[in-house]
């Protein structure tokens, strides 16, 4: 039924577009023929708007792999540059979390973990909402800021660095096998907003994945069973993203492909000074306006991600 409901949206779409196309012509002739100039405007407007939801269908029909449709959880930790490192993890935090709500898609803080005097160490959430994986998959690995730092008093252009690990939600898979033996669990006190309860109860649940090092936390939830149910997804999904990405390796070994595919590779600037510039180091792509960027404005990065993975 989601795949069916999946179609009918996709063709659904088409087909609307095939209609605002047809309008478009037919107001242009109309304007031809009897020489009115003021359909200009309203020509030009709805040619903006077909473009854009043209652009929207364009980007969807490149979503086709296994885990595309699925929601997506996305981790962020800062890099190197102390408290500086923080608040560009916040600021990331904000500009994901601006995009998904633009998207129309929901947002869930799954963990979080303050930095010592503002920002954020770490912070995971997951987006809720179809092809969320497939569209923020684009967005792992490095990204650098370079700014004039606000927490630095001599006003020194300072670089920063977070990392961001994005995997997709599956509520169960045989191919993945967790056992008894490979993990540790390990409750704790939540820490941050939850009022006496999240302060007098260890509801917080971490788990360690012995053979790869995969470390999962989470307390979102108020109980401990719904943390430990969240955490131990968060584990499976970490370990499939884990194995796609060997398989993304290997296939690249095959095509002698020579574009850096693994975790930890830097793949976004974002400069604030002396000049302003967003750059993608993967695509190419790259744009002046930073501020609409931070505000979510990552759709033609996006695109000229999946378009680039599709060349």
């Amino acid at each position: 039924m989601q795949k069916l409901k999946a179609l009918k949206n996709k063709v659904g779409k088409y087909e609307g577009l095939v209609t605002t196309y047809e309008d478009i012509l037919t107001l242009i002739e109309m304007g031809i023929e009897e020489q009115d100039d003021s359909v200009y405007e309203e020509v030009k407007e709805m040619n903006d708007s077909f473009l854009a939801e043209y652009e929207a269908l364009r980007i969807a029909t490149m979503l086709d792999g296994e885990y595309d449709r699925n929601n997506a959880i996305v981790t962020l930790h800062a890099g190197t540059g102390g408290t500086e490192a923080c608040d560009w993890t916040n600021m990331l935090f904000r500009m994901y979390s601006r995009w998904a709500q633009k998207e129309g898609f929901e947002v869930e803080v799954l963990d979080m973990l303050d930095g010592d005097e503002a920002g954020l160490k770490s912070v995971t959430i997951q987006v809720n909402g179809e092809n969320a994986y497939g569209y923020l998959k684009s967005e792992k690995g490095i990204h650098r800021l370079v700014r004039v730092s606000p927490f630095d008093s001599a006003g020194r252009r300072q670089t920063s660095f977070a990392s961001c690990d994005v995997m997709p939600e599956i509520e169960d898979d045989t191919e993945i096998e967790i056992k008894p033996d490979d993990i540790r669990i390990d409750t704790y006190r939540a820490s941050g907003a939850g009022g006496q309860h999240i302060n007098k109860t260890s509801s917080a649940i971490r788990i360690t994945h012995f053979p790869t090092g995969v470390v999962v936390s989470c307390q979102e939830e108020r109980s401990q069973f719904a943390n430990k149910d969240k955490a131990f997804k968060m584990l499976r999904s970490k370990l499939l993203a884990l194995k796609i990405e060997e398989q993304m390796q290997k296939l690249a070994e095959i095509r002698g492909d020579v574009k850096e595919i693994g975790w930890g590779s830097q793949i976004r600037s974002y400069i604030f000074m002396p000049y302003t510039l967003v750059k993608d180091h993967r695509t190419g792509e790259e744009t002046g306006k930073v501020d609409a960027v931070m505000d979510g404005e990552i759709d033609n990065f996006i695109s000229a991600y999946l378009a680039w993975i599709h060349s």
